[in-house]
């Protein structure tokens, strides 16, 4: 069946193993600041973030609580609306926007760790376009949305970084580079870890496959792109590749199975995380 429905393959190569403890592990709603608190930031736990990688939410809450912010990651709150919006369906979209706009409307930032959420809401201001009930509350939210490097990039750290001894390539997600127009911040936010070397790959401009949903649409236009973004990653010689963007990693990963190689692909908060030590804390 696989081999006959191109689409149903690439979803089963995309599908990475999730172990049972990730299905039942939780954030804390409210997680204090360390130390002077600066703020209130909402935290997006996500949809494919929550099932498939825990851990880059509980590293984001255990950064953003060392550099002194309060952090509210409510349960209930899941999807963006970013998928629909791939999809070209605008009006679920709208109805799941505004839950968002609503749990976080008391909070100073609202913080993102994935690409594809934060170009989408950076941009529900232009969604609610046509609802002039709800067009200004949009355009206030959007303005509080910032990306984890982002923020990290911009802050003074308070958190005292650890050496972490490791080569790494790091991939532009589009919908963070190219939709948003972050590039310096992740580098900033890496390269301020001791110890940590930081190589770029060539045609970092070029997409990985992912874009949203279109590597299950288009899956063999979105396998070849992965493998060139693969090649170009291995070619740097790092030890691990850092994305910021959980589609890119997927698609990554997959291409990178296809093809013998096992180098691992982190998140960048993950590296920051276990520079300030709180991979051994709890999460």
């Amino acid at each position: 069946l696989l081999k006959r429905a191109p689409k149903l393959r690439a979803l089963e190569q995309l599908s990475p193993v999730v172990p049972l403890r990730a299905t039942v592990q939780r954030l804390r709603e409210v997680t204090p600041a360390t130390g002077v608190r600066r703020a209130r930031a909402g935290l997006l736990q996500g949809c494919v973030q929550r099932v498939f990688f825990h851990d880059v939410n509980a590293a984001t809450v255990r950064v953003l609580s060392a550099e002194g912010y309060e952090v509210y990651a409510p349960a209930a709150v899941r999807c963006c609306g970013a998928l629909m919006v791939h999809s070209g369906v605008e009006e679920g979209a709208l109805e799941l926007a505004k839950g968002m706009i609503a749990a976080f409307e008391d909070c100073d930032i609202v913080v993102v760790n994935a690409a594809g959420c934060g170009s989408s809401m950076k941009d529900y201001g232009h969604l609610f376009r046509d609802d002039a009930a709800w067009a200004e509350r949009a355009r206030a939210f959007s303005a509080k949305v910032k990306d984890i490097s982002e923020l990290l990039a911009e802050d003074e750290p308070v958190a005292r970084r650890s050496p972490v001894a490791l080569k790494v390539a790091y991939h532009d997600a589009c919908h963070l580079a190219h939709a948003q127009g972050v590039r310096s911040q992740p580098r900033t936010a890496l390269t301020a870890i001791p110890g940590l070397e930081l190589v770029e790959p060539d045609e970092w401009e070029i997409c990985c496959g992912s874009a949203g949903v279109y590597n299950l649409l288009e899956p063999e236009a979105a396998e070849e792109l992965g493998r060139r973004k693969a090649m170009n990653l291995l070619a740097t010689g790092a030890d691990a590749i850092v994305a910021g963007n959980p589609g890119c990693t997927l698609q990554i990963t997959a291409q990178l199975n296809a093809m013998g190689e096992r180098l691992p692909v982190y998140h960048p908060i993950e590296l920051i995380d276990l520079s300030i030590g709180g991979a051994n804390g709890s999460g």
